[in-house]
């Protein structure tokens, strides 16, 4: 998932926010820190993040890296699934249920954003470089295996509100946890195989198709009611070694500040339930 920052950093920062230019760490507001019921670390369960085929290969062609773009942001969806589910049973105060509400309906976005513009831009125009069609069709067949339990979560919260059972939302989890997380490892490796339908006579630039596309998903109200769920799971400082560190997502200067400090002050109540800091660390979770 590429998202075009440059393209709207101007429209979204308001008057107000111009005198918060640095870096600042969202606050999180942790209660009972000194009693046994301190919240834990953020752990990468029940689902396990996927390594890249750069990491795993060491190749460097633009199919490997493309997949492995890939791979780094489906672990974002995995931790923020994980963070989900480690702390939904933990939740006791109406205020933090409220905002947590809020975090699962923008983590169900992020993903379902994600998986819609595979299908209406990405795979289509990857089969046009390629002049064939169906080259995607298993990876879509997937997505149709945990689009029911995403959309039952998703009509859960919205019936139930603060007022969700945790044991009824984390049911519904694992309803199509498995699914979701086979599909999340299977699709990089797809992306990768691409690279036999790259000829000299008919070649396929895969990273500008898909830069292409992922400019079309990102609006404003996406921008700041979504993106952090994406960007504050995505855990670079120690993954692989921290090659991906300051390397993906391709953010430099003041639009990282922009998407990991500065968006995020804006429903901040959500974001304390991410598992990463805006620097890209593992972090103790919100309860």
């Amino acid at each position: 998932m590429t998202v075009p920052i440059q393209n709207v950093i101007f429209q979204v920062l308001p008057t107000a926010a111009k005198s918060l230019l640095y870096p600042r760490v969202v606050k999180l507001h942790f209660k009972n820190m000194a009693n046994n019921d301190s919240p834990p670390m953020y752990t990468d369960t029940p689902l396990a993040v996927i390594p890249t085929p750069k990491f795993e290969t060491g190749n460097e062609d633009q199919f490997t890296i493309e997949a492995s773009h890939m791979a780094l942001s489906h672990n974002a969806f995995i931790r923020g699934f994980n963070s989900i589910y480690q702390q939904a049973s933990r939740l006791r105060e109406p205020t933090d249920k409220s905002d947590f509400v809020g975090y699962c309906q923008a983590w169900i976005e992020c993903v379902k954003t994600h998986h819609h513009y595979e299908e209406t831009d990405l795979f289509p125009n990857i089969n046009k470089a390629a002049g064939t069609t169906g080259l995607m069709a298993d990876a879509v067949q997937e997505h149709e295996l945990f689009y029911g339990g995403m959309d039952r979560m998703k009509a859960y919260l919205d019936e139930t509100g603060a007022q969700f059972s945790a044991a009824e939302l984390i049911s519904i989890m694992d309803s199509f946890k498995e699914p979701l997380h086979s599909h999340l490892k299977a699709e990089p490796p797809a992306i990768v195989d691409l690279a036999r339908y790259n000829t000299e006579q008919n070649p396929i630039d895969i990273m500008a198709i898909a830069a292409a596309a992922g400019k079309k998903q990102v609006g404003f109200s996406f921008f700041l009611n979504t993106v952090p769920v994406f960007f504050l799971n995505m855990e670079t400082a120690t993954f692989e070694g921290g090659m991906w560190h300051g390397v993906f997502p391709p953010l430099k200067g003041f639009a990282r500040t922009l998407v990991n400090n500065i968006v995020p002050m804006w429903h901040s109540g959500r974001w304390r339930f991410a598992s990463c800091t805006p620097d890209g660390e593992y972090k103790q979770l919100a309860v």
